[in-house]
């Protein structure tokens, strides 16, 4: 039995976790505050962030310029700026977006001289990472408890992973309270992206019995609360999502996530379609795949068991959740799959994807109707 586990983060959750816990802040003197342009001020986290920076007597630079799909650039020049304000600490608030750029912010803070394609090299990159903490105001990445930071390069069109030992998060610090003012339909595609991590660790060859255990855990509360298909979600279905995520996020830092996610990618940069519902639209694609593996078709039983459910019910309803609709001619089909054909996360499930396949799939989907 494979039991490693490997989590240096200090998670702290619940209602309250932030503001209870201040002193988990105090990991430098100057902090730069990395988030996008309302959603931390909307919801209170940037209010509570600050003030208890304030308590602590620590100095603040906010840079508040993160959008979706955060470019390599923007990242960069929030760890120039980091460097040149003296910051030792980064605060990364938001959903997935502004947490992975914290990642990367970090790292470029303690190597300002390099360029923005070294922040890949590990040998350019000679100095560790600011420290980091993450305070996540949606329910669906959990970058808060892994090392990965999912950026998009200078052409637009691709994204690509950074990782290395320093880019976990010291601190996570989980409030449900930030989810509270999300949109439905924001609620809808996170709680997606999270149910994804679960499945996709689940079913990697890569899983431990720690993974696993913390798979299941998610996709359990995650499935409880989406089968409902509430009008409006409780402040107890958010508290769910929430803790549901987080450990979601920790059963992919021990595997990575599988081949939902690369195809996602291009509708996501392309056509806009937001991260969670773009996983959610290959669902179907994902179990029937990995249903022909003997391995895979076992574990995907076990894994729907746990949820509640069965795996024709799931390839039903996670794509009805998404409510994807595009319509593609072949020649943008073949420019969607060619950005994404070489990702390494078809390799970690039991059924790997052909180049061939990935192409079907998109046909399948997404093929214009002649008329």
């Amino acid at each position: 039995m494979n039991a490693s586990f490997y989590l240096p983060t200090r998670v702290i959750a619940g209602r309250g976790a932030l503001a209870k816990n201040a002193a988990a802040l105090a990991l430098g003197k100057h902090a730069l505050i990395v988030t996008g342009r309302k959603s931390a001020r909307l919801c209170g986290a940037l209010d509570d962030v600050t003030a208890a920076l304030d308590a602590l007597g620590i100095g603040y630079t906010l840079f508040d310029r993160i959008a979706e799909n955060p470019p390599l650039l923007t990242c960069y020049e929030g760890g120039r700026l980091a460097a040149e304000v003296g910051a030792n600490l980064v605060i990364g608030i938001g959903g997935g977006s502004p947490m992975d750029a914290a990642k990367a912010i970090a790292a470029f803070a303690a190597n300002p001289e390099i360029e923005p394609l070294a922040l890949y090299d590990a040998e350019k990159r000679v100095n560790r990472s600011l420290p980091i903490v993450a305070v996540p105001t949606t329910a669906g990445t959990g970058s808060e408890v892994n090392p990965y930071a999912v950026v998009t390069l200078p052409d637009g069109l691709r994204k690509k992973t950074f990782t290395c030992d320093d880019s976990w998060p010291c601190v996570a610090l989980v409030d449900p309270k930030y989810t509270d003012s999300l949109p439905y339909g924001t609620t809808v595609s996170t709680a997606l992206d999270a149910f994804a991590h679960a499945m996709e660790s689940y079913l990697s060859p890569k899983s431990s019995a720690f993974s696993e255990a913390a798979a299941l855990f998610a996709a359990e509360r995650i499935w409880d609360v989406l089968s409902q298909y509430p009008d409006e979600f409780t402040p107890e279905m958010r508290d769910a999502l929430s803790v549901a995520s987080t450990a979601a996020g920790m059963a992919i830092s021990v595997t990575g996530t599988g081949f939902p996610h690369p195809l996602g990618y291009s509708i996501t940069l392309l056509d806009g379609v937001p991260h969670g519902r773009a996983c959610a639209a290959f669902a179907e694609d994902y179990i029937a795949y990995n249903e022909k593996d003997p391995v895979g078709k076992e574990r995907l039983s076990r894994f729907a068991a746990a949820c509640g459910t069965t795996t024709k019910v799931m390839k039903t309803y996670l794509p009805a959740l998404a409510e994807v609709e595009l319509s593609f001619t072949e020649e943008e089909i073949e420019t969607r799959v060619a950005l994404i054909e070489g990702a390494k996360n078809y390799k970690n499930s039991p059924y790997v994807l052909s180049p061939a396949e990935m192409r079907d799939i998109y046909r399948r989907l997404f093929a214009k109707k002649r008329r």
